[in-house]
Protein backbone atom coordinates (compact mmCIF):
# COMPACT_ATOMS: atom_id res chain seq x y z
CA UNK A 1 0.00 0.00 0.00
CA UNK A 2 0.90 3.32 -0.87
CA UNK A 3 0.74 6.73 0.60
CA UNK A 4 0.46 9.46 -1.45
CA UNK A 5 1.70 13.45 -1.52
CA UNK A 6 -0.31 14.93 -4.36
CA UNK A 7 0.97 18.67 -5.76
CA UNK A 8 -0.53 20.70 -7.71
CA UNK A 9 -1.06 24.68 -7.72
CA UNK A 10 -4.69 24.50 -9.35
CA UNK A 11 -7.04 23.37 -7.19
CA UNK A 12 -9.33 21.38 -9.32
CA UNK A 13 -6.40 19.60 -10.95
CA UNK A 14 -5.46 18.88 -7.25
CA UNK A 15 -8.93 17.82 -6.59
CA UNK A 16 -9.55 15.69 -9.27
CA UNK A 17 -5.93 13.60 -8.90
CA UNK A 18 -7.00 13.16 -5.02
CA UNK A 19 -10.06 11.41 -5.73
CA UNK A 20 -8.24 9.36 -9.02
CA UNK A 21 -5.69 8.05 -6.30
CA UNK A 22 -7.95 7.97 -3.12
CA UNK A 23 -9.79 5.55 -5.39
CA UNK A 24 -6.75 3.08 -6.28
CA UNK A 25 -6.99 -0.16 -3.95
CA UNK A 26 -3.07 0.35 -4.12
CA UNK A 27 -3.12 4.21 -2.47
CA UNK A 28 -3.40 3.53 1.59
CA UNK A 29 -4.04 7.58 1.93
CA UNK A 30 -3.61 10.71 -0.49
CA UNK A 31 -3.64 13.88 0.68
CA UNK A 32 -2.73 17.51 -1.56
CA UNK A 33 -0.06 20.65 -1.35
CA UNK A 34 -1.04 23.54 -3.52
CA UNK A 35 2.43 24.50 -3.92
CA UNK A 36 6.08 22.72 -4.11
CA UNK A 37 6.82 24.67 -0.49
CA UNK A 38 4.17 23.47 1.31
CA UNK A 39 5.24 19.92 -0.55
CA UNK A 40 8.62 20.39 0.82
CA UNK A 41 7.38 21.24 4.33
CA UNK A 42 4.97 17.76 4.26
CA UNK A 43 7.91 15.55 3.01
CA UNK A 44 10.29 16.78 5.86
CA UNK A 45 7.85 15.95 8.04
CA UNK A 46 7.60 12.67 6.48
CA UNK A 47 11.12 11.50 6.78
CA UNK A 48 11.63 12.95 10.20
CA UNK A 49 8.23 10.22 10.73
CA UNK A 50 10.51 7.91 9.13
CA UNK A 51 9.04 5.23 6.39
CA UNK A 52 7.00 3.43 8.69
CA UNK A 53 5.67 6.26 10.59
CA UNK A 54 2.18 7.77 10.75
CA UNK A 55 3.51 10.81 8.94
CA UNK A 56 5.44 8.66 5.73
CA UNK A 57 5.45 9.62 1.98
CA UNK A 58 6.07 6.84 0.01
CA UNK A 59 5.18 8.43 -3.51
CA UNK A 60 4.76 12.08 -4.52
CA UNK A 61 2.48 12.83 -7.57
CA UNK A 62 3.77 16.12 -8.87
CA UNK A 63 2.54 19.28 -11.26
CA UNK A 64 5.21 20.62 -12.96
CA UNK A 65 4.53 24.38 -14.19
CA UNK A 66 3.84 26.47 -10.39
CA UNK A 67 4.57 29.56 -8.94
CA UNK A 68 7.87 30.00 -7.03
CA UNK A 69 9.11 26.50 -6.48
CA UNK A 70 8.17 24.49 -9.76
CA UNK A 71 8.35 20.58 -9.59
CA UNK A 72 11.41 20.10 -11.43
CA UNK A 73 12.82 22.18 -8.55
CA UNK A 74 11.28 20.36 -5.72
CA UNK A 75 12.39 16.98 -7.59
CA UNK A 76 16.06 18.15 -7.95
CA UNK A 77 15.75 18.59 -4.26
CA UNK A 78 14.33 15.15 -3.01
CA UNK A 79 17.66 13.61 -5.02
CA UNK A 80 19.81 14.88 -2.37
CA UNK A 81 17.50 13.48 0.35
CA UNK A 82 18.92 10.18 1.78
CA UNK A 83 15.68 8.25 1.46
CA UNK A 84 13.42 10.18 -0.62
CA UNK A 85 9.53 9.66 -1.80
CA UNK A 86 9.18 8.21 -5.49
CA UNK A 87 8.12 10.94 -8.13
CA UNK A 88 5.63 10.66 -10.56
CA UNK A 89 5.28 13.63 -12.97
CA UNK A 90 1.48 14.78 -13.97
CA UNK A 91 1.55 17.57 -16.03
CA UNK A 92 0.28 19.05 -19.16
CA UNK A 93 3.61 19.93 -20.97
CA UNK A 94 5.12 16.93 -22.70
CA UNK A 95 8.44 19.00 -22.80
CA UNK A 96 10.02 18.26 -20.03
CA UNK A 97 9.87 14.40 -19.92
CA UNK A 98 13.95 14.49 -20.91
CA UNK A 99 14.52 16.32 -17.28
CA UNK A 100 11.75 14.23 -15.18
CA UNK A 101 13.59 10.89 -16.07
CA UNK A 102 16.85 12.75 -15.55
CA UNK A 103 15.59 12.94 -12.49
CA UNK A 104 14.86 9.51 -11.43
CA UNK A 105 10.93 10.20 -12.34
CA UNK A 106 9.18 6.41 -11.88
CA UNK A 107 6.90 7.65 -14.85
CA UNK A 108 5.47 10.98 -16.47
CA UNK A 109 1.46 11.02 -16.99
CA UNK A 110 0.12 14.05 -19.15
CA UNK A 111 -3.30 16.05 -18.35
CA UNK A 112 -6.10 15.43 -18.96
CA UNK A 113 -5.54 12.39 -16.72
CA UNK A 114 -7.00 9.44 -17.33
CA UNK A 115 -7.55 6.47 -14.55
CA UNK A 116 -5.89 4.12 -16.94
CA UNK A 117 -2.81 5.82 -16.98
CA UNK A 118 -2.79 6.94 -13.79
CA UNK A 119 -3.55 3.27 -12.61
CA UNK A 120 -0.10 2.05 -14.37
CA UNK A 121 2.18 4.85 -12.86
CA UNK A 122 0.62 3.95 -9.45
CA UNK A 123 1.41 0.23 -10.22
CA UNK A 124 4.90 1.02 -11.13
CA UNK A 125 5.18 3.22 -8.49
CA UNK A 126 4.27 0.11 -5.94
CA UNK A 127 6.66 -2.34 -7.41
CA UNK A 128 9.31 -0.33 -6.83
CA UNK A 129 8.12 0.35 -3.44
CA UNK A 130 8.12 -3.50 -3.04
CA UNK A 131 11.98 -4.27 -4.18
CA UNK A 132 13.44 -3.11 -1.38
CA UNK A 133 16.86 -1.23 -2.92
CA UNK A 134 15.70 -0.89 -6.28
CA UNK A 135 16.79 1.69 -8.38
CA UNK A 136 14.41 3.53 -9.95
CA UNK A 137 14.49 2.58 -13.37
CA UNK A 138 14.09 6.19 -14.96
CA UNK A 139 15.34 4.51 -17.86
CA UNK A 140 12.98 1.87 -17.90
CA UNK A 141 10.26 3.51 -17.27
CA UNK A 142 7.31 4.50 -19.99
CA UNK A 143 5.76 7.43 -20.35
CA UNK A 144 3.28 9.87 -22.51
CA UNK A 145 6.32 10.48 -25.62
CA UNK A 146 8.76 8.58 -23.78
CA UNK A 147 9.24 4.96 -25.06
CA UNK A 148 11.51 1.86 -24.09
CA UNK A 149 14.43 2.40 -25.72
CA UNK A 150 14.11 0.80 -29.33
CA UNK A 151 15.53 -2.62 -29.60
CA UNK A 152 18.22 -3.49 -32.16
CA UNK A 153 16.21 -5.66 -33.91
CA UNK A 154 12.94 -3.67 -34.60
CA UNK A 155 9.97 -5.99 -35.54
CA UNK A 156 8.59 -3.96 -38.28
CA UNK A 157 11.61 -1.37 -40.18
CA UNK A 158 8.94 0.99 -41.76
CA UNK A 159 7.69 1.91 -38.46
CA UNK A 160 8.92 3.15 -35.13
CA UNK A 161 7.15 2.50 -32.19
CA UNK A 162 6.04 5.76 -29.49
CA UNK A 163 4.05 6.11 -26.57
CA UNK A 164 0.75 8.58 -26.65
CA UNK A 165 -1.04 8.44 -23.03
CA UNK A 166 -0.46 4.38 -22.90
CA UNK A 167 -0.62 3.84 -26.18
CA UNK A 168 1.60 2.78 -28.70
CA UNK A 169 1.80 4.26 -31.96
CA UNK A 170 3.70 3.32 -34.67
CA UNK A 171 4.91 5.92 -36.99
CA UNK A 172 5.83 5.27 -40.51
CA UNK A 173 9.43 5.99 -41.02
CA UNK A 174 8.48 7.74 -44.27
CA UNK A 175 6.84 10.68 -42.46
CA UNK A 176 9.41 11.66 -40.35
CA UNK A 177 10.96 14.76 -42.03
CA UNK A 178 13.83 15.07 -39.11
CA UNK A 179 15.23 14.12 -35.94
CA UNK A 180 16.40 16.35 -33.23
CA UNK A 181 18.60 15.31 -30.71
CA UNK A 182 17.83 15.64 -26.43
CA UNK A 183 20.03 14.44 -24.87
CA UNK A 184 19.70 10.66 -25.22
CA UNK A 185 16.65 11.08 -26.73
CA UNK A 186 15.47 11.89 -29.79
CA UNK A 187 12.23 14.20 -31.35
CA UNK A 188 10.51 13.05 -34.52
CA UNK A 189 9.12 15.49 -36.32
CA UNK A 190 6.71 14.56 -38.74
CA UNK A 191 3.90 16.59 -40.61
CA UNK A 192 1.45 15.47 -38.22
CA UNK A 193 3.33 16.59 -34.85
CA UNK A 194 6.52 15.35 -32.94
CA UNK A 195 7.47 12.56 -31.04
CA UNK A 196 10.30 11.33 -27.98
CA UNK A 197 11.45 8.40 -28.24
CA UNK A 198 14.73 7.21 -26.09
CA UNK A 199 17.49 6.84 -28.24
CA UNK A 200 20.68 8.52 -29.52
CA UNK A 201 20.24 10.54 -32.54
CA UNK A 202 23.69 8.51 -33.64
CA UNK A 203 21.53 4.92 -33.58
CA UNK A 204 18.91 6.45 -35.75
CA UNK A 205 21.42 8.36 -38.27
CA UNK A 206 23.21 4.43 -38.33
CA UNK A 207 19.72 2.77 -38.72
CA UNK A 208 18.24 4.91 -41.12
CA UNK A 209 21.13 6.19 -43.62
CA UNK A 210 20.09 3.47 -45.77
CA UNK A 211 16.33 5.01 -45.67
CA UNK A 212 18.02 8.15 -47.10
CA UNK A 213 18.41 9.65 -43.48
CA UNK A 214 21.66 12.03 -43.22
CA UNK A 215 23.17 13.99 -40.57
CA UNK A 216 23.42 17.88 -41.33
CA UNK A 217 24.29 19.24 -37.71
CA UNK A 218 25.05 17.83 -34.20
CA UNK A 219 21.92 18.13 -33.28
CA UNK A 220 19.84 17.29 -36.77
CA UNK A 221 18.92 14.44 -38.96
CA UNK A 222 16.99 15.03 -42.30
CA UNK A 223 15.29 12.76 -44.94
CA UNK A 224 16.38 13.60 -47.95
CA UNK A 225 12.93 13.40 -49.60
CA UNK A 226 11.19 16.10 -47.45
CA UNK A 227 14.29 18.27 -48.48
CA UNK A 228 12.65 21.64 -49.87
CA UNK A 229 15.43 24.22 -50.32
CA UNK A 230 18.92 24.63 -49.79
CA UNK A 231 19.96 27.80 -48.48
CA UNK A 232 22.74 30.00 -48.90
CA UNK A 233 23.25 33.06 -47.32
CA UNK A 234 26.05 34.77 -46.29
CA UNK A 235 28.77 32.05 -46.22
CA UNK A 236 26.22 30.27 -43.94
CA UNK A 237 24.18 27.08 -45.17
CA UNK A 238 20.48 26.00 -44.15
CA UNK A 239 18.05 23.19 -45.22
CA UNK A 240 14.17 24.00 -45.88
CA UNK A 241 12.66 20.92 -44.05
CA UNK A 242 8.93 21.02 -44.45
CA UNK A 243 8.26 24.34 -43.60
CA UNK A 244 11.03 24.55 -40.64
CA UNK A 245 14.85 26.08 -41.55
CA UNK A 246 17.67 23.80 -40.17
CA UNK A 247 21.16 24.79 -40.50
CA UNK A 248 23.80 23.36 -41.76
CA UNK A 249 27.17 22.60 -40.41
CA UNK A 250 30.58 23.18 -42.31
CA UNK A 251 31.64 19.72 -41.74
CA UNK A 252 27.92 18.53 -43.23
CA UNK A 253 27.30 20.91 -45.91
CA UNK A 254 29.75 18.88 -48.86
CA UNK A 255 28.21 15.91 -48.16
CA UNK A 256 24.32 16.99 -48.20
CA UNK A 257 25.05 19.32 -51.11
CA UNK A 258 26.40 15.92 -52.94
CA UNK A 259 23.51 13.92 -51.39
CA UNK A 260 21.26 16.37 -52.79
CA UNK A 261 22.44 16.64 -56.05
CA UNK A 262 22.46 12.85 -56.88
CA UNK A 263 19.34 12.68 -55.87
CA UNK A 264 18.10 15.02 -58.11
CA UNK A 265 20.05 13.60 -61.13
CA UNK A 266 18.06 10.46 -60.32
Amino acid sequence: MLRALAVDDERPSLEELLYLLNADPRIAGAEGASDATEALRRINRALESGPDGPDAIDVVFLDIHMPGLDGLDLARLLTGFARPPLVVFVTAHEGFAVQAFDLKAVDYVLKPVRRERLAEAVRRAAQLKDVPGKDVPGQEAQAVGVPPRIPVHEPDPDHIPVELGGVTRFVPVEDITHVEAQGDYARLHTPQGSHLVRIPLSTLEERWRARGFVRIHRRHLVALRHVVELRLDAGTVSVLVGSEELQVSRRHTRELRDLLMRRTAT
